[in-house]
């Protein structure tokens, strides 16, 4: 049995009107468990080959494999078995969470019984008990975040990809959203993780990789990784790899 969540050969992909390849040749795999974590400055590549991953974006040649599933073949069974969490709020701002909830659970298949029992586990470990009938427009940023992030789980999802999940969100609500996500992956959820937040990351990923220019550069386990190259934290590590600061890190203590 293939123990990849993830499983990326030879994938290539270019914008259309663009010259250049975001990606040639990619290759990368992700086991099943793991708390990845998929770094780099702006315009390295991150979000757009997490678009890939998710489908959202068409490929030019390559393979991508979600669950050993081909997502160029298999959209309809591949969108079951993942959660997506994007930086920018993917929800209806006019309904509240229980509504929300309930329009995303149906649209991913969900029975109605089996929808109803999720939300009421996501409102209570999520704090949103007391709002969930309220209109998610009234709610704060980090509100808006818990709610996002429970529309990505709603589905109970084998892999979860998490764009940005918790920017613009007060330290409570980082520390709850990051212990959530951890508890997630003790009970078999595989996450794929990328954030400009490395503090955080440090906190939340066990295996990490730097892509540059479209380049996956290193990719390894973070504790094997900063052990070599005598590094205590992901920035240094970066620059020691590259040469370069990263310009549009922002470096947030979670503690």
């Amino acid at each position: 049995m293939d123990n990849d969540a993830i499983s990326i050969r030879d994938l290539g992909f270019s914008y259309p009107g663009q010259s250049k390849n975001c990606f040639s040749n990619l290759n990368l795999d992700i086991a099943v468990g793991t708390r990845f974590g998929l770094f780099g400055p702006n315009g390295a590549g991150k979000t757009t080959l997490m678009h890939c991953m998710t489908g959202l974006l068409s490929y030019s040649h390559g393979s991508i494999r979600l669950l050993g599933n081909e997502i160029a073949h298999h959209k309809k069974a591949v969108n079951k078995l993942f959660g997506f969490v994007p930086q920018d709020f993917s929800l209806y701002q006019e309904l509240s969470p229980v509504q929300n909830l309930e329009f995303f659970g149906a649209w991913s298949g969900m029975r109605s019984g089996a929808i109803k029992k999720k939300i009421t586990e996501l409102l209570e470990v999520l704090d949103l008990t007391d709002v969930k009938d309220k209109q998610v427009h009234k709610f704060s940023g980090g509100m808006k975040r818990r709610v996002n992030l429970a529309i990505g789980v709603i589905n109970d999802p084998q892999v979860l990809f998490l764009d940005e999940p918790t920017v613009g969100v007060d330290i409570q609500t980082r520390h709850a959203i990051i212990n959530y996500l951890k508890q997630l992956n003790r009970n078999g959820t595989t996450l794929i993780y990328t954030s400009h937040q490395l503090s955080e990351a440090e906190e939340l990923c066990d295996k990490i990789a730097l892509i540059e220019d479209g380049k996956i550069i290193i990719n390894n386990s973070l504790e094997v990784l900063l052990a070599e190259h005598k590094e205590d934290g992901l920035e240094g590590l970066y620059v020691s790899l590259t040469g370069k600061q990263y310009k549009d890190i922002e470096i947030v203590s979670t503690g």
